[in-house]
């Protein structure tokens, strides 16, 4: 559990005119969406501009996309001033994967080198790592980090998998599978002392984290907005800093491909990039309404209550401690064990997270670590205490159902 114990409910947020705040964003009612974390949520206000910006592109797109590229460099500084950062260093990518692909495919070939990554990476991207070491000759090193391990245990961990040969190190700022910190900050601090790139998944940063950027020594990083930034769907930044990055090019060549990082990620063909223009409405959506600050202690206590009273339904149903010790806890995400028998493989955790979707109504997301199944809480601000209540009350009971019969289809206790 974490280390501060949530004992009561925050009280839900409200709109400016007093309606609860999921009015403000089109959710199925049919469903309760307690998984923010996987694919975001975007508000009306937002989707109503992007809306508006495509039927200008389809009223007279000969005049929209020449002019596309100035508008995009002119989101570019709304968008890096959210994060903290420079916006000669953000280039616009559809999503923290397509990022991270992008710097796969810049650096240049290092005959036996090696890619450090860790057990708690996304799979993609460590998928794109080893297809990277294929290339080179070399191979992919994992270091092996604790669930429970704390700052210190971590960088030990993934230092020990750093040598003379490694020639990238890939770290999670906020991991996907285990909603946990990396201590990034160490980490790039000693990797640019050895003059080693470090490429930082950051695809759970914006908008979790205040300031993900700063204090953080890394040559690559790549944040989704949409996210906890609620902005619409395919919409994320790749910083790069360094000159590195004079080697990154859209995975699309188009007619910008001449011009100077990051200009040339901002012209690519026809792509819809309304959502990059729409981005900075749902941003400041959320800021005017409530304020950034307001809204992650909110969605950081609703998160903790999640967790007491899930992991509290879990445990009086087995009799197993449900509650799960993070090493170094986010914001607004917690992890609560589930019975033997669920979630055991990222591919049963997924058939589950589609049948807990058709069965029970709830859009969940289940993981699995080390062979282990856990229920990933996420809460953003459209969310309240009922949600998670209905899902302690109602679905904890028939989740146990479905451990105890898979156990018995495999014949375990």
């Amino acid at each position: 559990m974490s280390e501060t114990e949530v004992t009561t409910a925050p009280r839900p947020l409200l709109l400016a005119d007093g309606r609860p705040a999921a009015r403000a964003w089109s959710l199925d009612p049919a469903l309760r969406h307690l998984n923010h974390g996987s694919f975001g949520a975007v508000p009306l206000v937002a989707q109503e501009r992007q809306q508006e910006l495509r039927t200008r592109m389809e009223s007279a797109p000969v005049v929209w996309f020449p002019e596309l590229p100035e508008r995009l460099a002119a989101a570019r500084v709304d968008l890096a001033a959210f994060l903290r950062t420079d916006p000669g260093d953000l280039a616009l990518v559809p999503n923290a994967s397509a990022g991270v692909s992008v710097v796969y495919a810049g650096l240049d070939r290092r005959a036996g080198g090696e890619i450090v990554v860790t057990d708690h990476g996304y799979g993609a991207v460590t998928m794109g790592a080893e297809r990277l070491a294929r290339r080179w000759g070399g191979r992919v090193r994992t270091a092996r980090v604790p669930l429970d391990a704390d700052e210190e245990q971590a960088y030990e961990a993934v230092m020990a998998e750093v040598g003379e040969a490694t020639d990238l190190v890939v770290v999670d700022q906020i991991t996907s599978a285990t909603a946990r910190r990396l201590p990034v900050e160490r980490i790039g601090a000693e990797a640019r002392r050895r003059g080693i790139p470090l490429l930082v998944d950051a695809a759970h940063a914006p908008g979790l984290i205040a300031a993900p950027l700063d204090g953080l020594a890394c040559d690559f990083w790549a944040g989704n907005l949409h996210k906890w930034g609620c902005a619409p769907r395919g919409t994320a930044a790749l910083v790069a800093r360094g000159p590195l990055r004079e080697r990154l090019y859209p995975l699309i060549d188009s007619w910008g491909a001449a011009d100077p990082y990051p200009d040339r990620f901002d012209q690519q063909g026809t792509i819809d990039a309304t959502g990059y223009l729409a981005a900075a409405t749902a941003l400041d959506f959320v800021d005017t309404t409530w304020g950034w600050t307001a809204a992650r202690r909110y969605m950081d206590g609703l998160a903790g209550y999640a967790e007491r009273i899930v992991g509290a339904a879990f445990a009086e149903l087995t009799g197993a401690d449900a509650f799960v010790d993070v090493g170094m806890p986010v914001p607004g995400m917690r992890l609560v064990r589930l019975p033997d028998g669920l979630a055991d493989s990222r591919v049963a955790a997924d058939a589950l997270r589609d049948r807990a979707a058709a069965e029970l109504g709830v859009e969940a997301a289940f993981t699995s670590f080390g062979g282990v199944g856990y229920v990933r809480l996420s809460a953003h601000v459209y969310n309240t205490a009922e949600d998670y209540e209905y899902f302690a009350e109602s679905c904890v009971p028939v989740l146990g159902e479905w451990a105890r019969a898979a156990r018995e289809r495999h014949h375990t206790p």
